[in-house]
């Protein structure tokens, strides 16, 4: 099995770790803790989704390595512009 580390794949892979470790974590109010509730952690789990189907979606169209991961990390960039654009908005 040929197994190909992206752009997206590392994202996927910090969102769930951020996920797991806000699941297991006890709750404080240290400094610095971030306590997220259930929605946010649901819609975490609802970005991690939509990151690994368009994954899979740029490998299924894409063949070349090196364009996946030119395509996936102007995906990013465009996905975090528009999240602080739509953050100063509203």
């Amino acid at each position: 099995m040929n197994f190909r580390i992206t752009p997206l794949n590392i994202v996927s892979a910090i969102g769930l770790g951020l996920v797991a470790v806000n699941l297991v974590s006890e709750k404080s109010t240290v400094p610095r803790h971030v306590d997220m509730s259930g929605f946010y952690l649901l819609i975490l789990g609802c970005l991690i989704l939509v990151t690994f189907i368009t994954d899979m979606i740029f490998r299924f169209t894409l063949k070349d390595i090196k364009r996946i991961w030119v395509v996936e990390l102007i995906f990013i960039v465009i996905a975090a512009v528009l999240m602080l654009i739509l953050q100063k908005v509203a």
